[in-house]
């Protein structure tokens, strides 16, 4: 048994007993943002495309989500699969648009395609505007769980959670994945090699927009609230931040940096207030100058170099 079959299993093992030490509704918010920042990492990590408005397709599955199960009567899993598809049909539309510029542009025009999202929530009666659509029923997942009880929502979560970072594993290291390690090192060479470049980055946002659609479907349900706080362009700003402190291009970065900002913004906003943000600033820009790599990519590499030295002496 190699090391990531042992590293897996381990982290298998510490999500089931989390809930034994850790308030199981913390453990979901923290699940649902490393599988926010984990998409995320998909574009910025892998492809190497930044984007500046993400939130937009977590918000638009939290209010997809929360409206058919309030109005409509649809089941927990019905929301979350809506919620995915209404946030990869916006991301495939939003990808088509953004990818015919490059580099700030493009994230100039992912920001201003969100603002508008943002802008027509804000105006429109269904989101409940300013108040947010609250009410959201957890309901009965199958209808056999009865998602009430936090440790079965947990349970949900978890397993949400364990998938979308096996699909993001399976991407990254299929061809497909290959071709977009490939555009993000050298966009010019990907072209010269026949590769449709256009397509594999529209797709990678729409997988990308889908799997931040299941962390907005999820955090809505958990909360039974979705608001506008989650289609704002700042929310798009701390995911850019916990996969920069994580570790972009790496499959535990993002969860690391995910965990790091939402458990500081837990324990520390009651006690610093407004202080909070500058915390986090001085933390981002100390990352930022002594480990570019993020916390996972710089210990990877010093294990590596411990490994390496190991091999030379033996």
């Amino acid at each position: 048994m190699n090391s990531r079959t042992l590293l897996t299993l381990a982290g298998i093992a510490a999500l089931a007993l989390a809930p034994a030490f850790v308030y199981p509704m913390l453990m979901v918010k923290l699940l649902c943002f490393a599988i926010f920042a984990s998409a995320f990492n998909l574009m910025l990590g892998y492809t190497g495309l930044l984007s500046f408005g993400h939130a937009m397709f977590f918000g638009t599955a939290g209010y997809i989500l929360g409206l058919g199960m309030k109005h409509l009567g649809w089941s927990p899993e019905i929301g979350l699969i809506a919620g995915m598809a209404g946030a990869g049909l916006l991301g495939f539309i939003a990808g088509a648009i953004a990818i015919r510029r490059e580099g700030i542009y493009f994230a100039m025009i992912t920001l201003a395609i969100s603002q508008l999202i943002y802008f027509l929530a804000m105006q429109t009666d269904w989101t409940g505007r300013d108040d947010g659509l609250h009410g959201i029923p957890r309901g009965r997942l199958f209808g056999l769980i009865d998602l009430e009880n936090d440790l079965a929502l947990y349970g949900l979560v978890a397993v949400c959670f364990v998938l979308a970072l096996a699909a993001i594993h399976r991407i990254v290291t299929s061809p497909f994945g290959q071709v977009l390690t490939a555009i993000r090192e050298n966009e010019p060479r990907a072209l010269s090699l026949g590769y449709d470049v256009a397509r594999y980055k529209v797709l990678a946002f729409t997988l990308s927009a889908a799997l931040s659609g299941l962390a907005g479907g999820l955090k809505a349900l958990a909360l039974s609230y979705e608001s506008l706080n989650d289609l704002h362009w700042s929310l798009s700003g701390e995911v850019v931040m916990m996969c920069i402190l994580g570790g972009l291009g790496t499959l535990s970065g993002p969860v690391a940096g995910a965990f790091f900002v939402i458990l500081l913004q837990n324990f520390l906003a009651d006690k610093v207030g407004e202080w909070l943000s500058v915390i986090i600033g001085l933390v981002f820009l100390f990352c930022i100058l002594a480990m570019r790599k993020g916390f996972v990519g710089e210990l990877s590499q010093r294990l590596a170099g411990l490994r390496g030295k190991a091999r030379a002496a033996s």
